[in-house]
């Protein structure tokens, strides 16, 4: 589904634009449904050609694990994604977080990790549901350990905290209201919510994020959130940017 975003209610948005010639497109909260993802990336590469010039840079916003089953497979993909398309950017989200925390050795975030959806990235990696139950915490990390390649450790160990393009600015979770963008935390970045979503004052730019679920895609006066509930709801949401144009890209949900 690729639609434009017409609408009385857009008229009330801050005026906001891409640097000359450059064209994005942001995909939200993907947690491990590979499925999905590989339409909707299908979807932007038709959408993009179409469109004519450069190739556009692809943004991932974060939280491309866990809850979903095929983690792993989704990492691969951007992996790829990467090596074709170089200009690809990707955000760590709170659950790559916790993921590498968890890999990192870290008891107490390891037992987070198993309770926040954790547990089918831990299936992705093949390791069975009877084998899982039956371990402790130490054997499931030394399992982990033993499946999860290093390859993808180091790959979530380059995204970004935040990305700035023109009046745009990409966060995984938000920022906190009324705090410079050069002096945001990156735990909010990862982690804010109610305090974020509740304010309705101007930020320094228009804050394109995902992490907190809402049954279409969200266009308010100060941000844009993409989280659509990809992993339950079947809806994966895109948003491409060009000049001050925007348009929405989805999987059928």
């Amino acid at each position: 589904m690729i639609a434009k975003l017409f609408s009385r209610r857009q008229a009330t948005l801050r005026a906001t634009a891409m640097p000359e010639g450059v064209r994005a497109y942001a995909i939200g909260d993907v947690h491990g449904r590979i499925d999905l993802l590989d339409t909707l990336l299908d979807r932007i590469e038709a959408d993009d050609r179409a469109r004519g010039g450069e190739p556009a840079t692809i943004i991932l916003l974060g939280d491309l694990i866990d809850r979903g089953p095929a983690s792993a497979q989704v990492i691969d993909r951007l992996i790829a994604l990467k090596a074709a398309r170089p200009d690809t950017r990707l955000l760590l989200g709170n659950h790559e977080e916790v993921f590498l925390k968890a890999m990192d050795g870290d008891r107490q975030t390891l037992r987070l990790f198993t309770r926040i959806g954790g547990i089918e990235t831990i299936l992705s990696y093949g390791i069975d549901r009877a084998t899982y139950d039956a371990a402790d915490y130490d054997e499931l990390l030394a399992m982990m350990r033993e499946r999860v390649p290093p390859a993808h450790i180091d790959f979530l160990n380059g995204f970004e905290d935040i990305i700035e393009l023109g009046d745009y600015v990409f966060v995984h979770a938000g920022i906190r209201p009324e705090q410079p963008l050069s002096a945001q935390r990156p735990s909010d970045l990862r982690w804010i919510r109610e305090e974020f979503l509740r304010f309705k004052g101007p930020h320094e730019k228009m804050v394109v994020h995902g992490h907190s679920i809402a049954a279409e895609v969200e266009q308010l006066p100060n941000r844009i959130g993409l989280d659509t509930g990809a992993y339950s709801t079947g809806k994966l949401s895109a948003m491409g940017f060009e000049g001050s144009e925007r348009w929405l890209i989805q999987t059928g949900g």
